[in-house]
């Protein structure tokens, strides 16, 4: 596991999943949780199954940006596609085969298994009123976002969701994104941090996925492939639900703990929106498949802008 199997939504995803598939088999198909470090490092699970040191993990697509560009796009898109959008463009509109091609040369069989409402923006110790105080602000981020926070002069920082309270704690960080409310609560933040902001423009939707090795995959049977295919296709459904039922109340327990809600200015939400255009031109330039990735994506939801426009409700 890349983060707590507790966490609401993120976390407890692959649990439940895990749970399911040895009731539905019968004990025969027996997926075993580990809690971050206790078998591998909590950002390691991408080298580790691609290696074989295990034959599978749980994480959130994007910590291995490094080595595999385009694997932030699976993952989370900074102004990019909600929740239900990104599963629609995933299962119908060329996602999977996409996915497929990025990590065949990895080794790995990558399954989407869970996917969460948006983030917030982020947590931090004092409040965020110009562009000028983005620069040299200590942050962690991860992916696309921490990208474009740099891009704007922040010093980003990647570390793992239980390392986060203790450097906020100490002044390591000045600010911290991580996830919905639900899971940031659980992680102590706004004992620390009196500042969270919104909207988390930088994942409007996060997704995670069972990582599978290559040859770990192949040697199980068919059934058992699809058994575990369909139940994190069901896991998908029961992450956005559970994440979306939770998080107004968590809001507003976050004001009664003295915690200031802040919607991000247009000025500063524009800044962010024109860095993104920046670091995804770049990001594009340097990575044919990352290119071919985003273009699918934007290309999907150009074609889906209609229906937005017209089959919702205004918001």
């Amino acid at each position: 596991m890349a983060f707590a199997s507790n966490l609401t939504a993120l976390g407890d995803a692959m649990p439940w999943v895990a749970e399911q598939l040895k009731a539905q088999s019968g004990g025969k198909v027996d997926l075993r949780v580990f809690e971050p470090g206790k078998m591998i490092p909590a950002l390691g699970v991408f080298d580790a199954v691609s290696e074989g040191k295990v034959e599978a993990g749980y994480t959130w697509m994007g910590y291995e940006i490094g080595k595999v560009p385009a694997s932030a796009l699976f993952g989370a898109v900074p102004f990019g596609m909600e929740p239900w959008e990104y599963a629609a463009w995933f299962y119908f509109g060329g996602g999977k085969e996409l996915l497929a091609e990025v990590y065949k040369p990895h080794n790995i069989h990558p399954i989407f298994c869970g996917t969460i409402s948006p983030e917030a923006a982020g947590w931090f110790r004092f409040e965020i009123t110009s562009l000028d105080q983005i620069k040299g602000l200590k942050f962690r981020a991860a992916g696309l976002g921490g990208k474009i926070w740099q891009k704007l002069g922040a010093s980003v920082t990647l570390l793992p969701g239980g390392e986060l309270f203790q450097a906020l704690e100490k002044g390591v960080l000045d600010g911290t994104e991580f996830s919905l409310p639900t899971v940031d609560e659980q992680l102590g933040f706004y004992k620390i941090a009196k500042f969270y902001y919104l909207p988390g423009w930088h994942q409007p939707s996060t997704s995670q996925y069972l990582y599978v090795n290559k040859k770990a995959w192949d040697s199980i049977n068919k059934e058992t492939q699809a058994l575990i295919e369909t139940t994190c296709t069901a896991a998908v459904t029961m992450a956005i639900a559970k994440a979306e039922a939770l998080q107004g109340p968590m809001l507003s327990k976050f004001e009664k703990e003295g915690v200031k809600l802040v919607r991000w200015s247009d000025e500063i939400l524009a800044a962010f929106k024109k860095a993104t255009e920046e670091v995804m031109a770049e990001e594009s330039a340097k990575d044919a498949l990352f290119k071919k990735v985003y273009d699918s994506q934007k290309a999907f939801q150009a074609a889906h802008q209609p229906w937005r426009k017209y089959g919702f409700l205004p918001r």
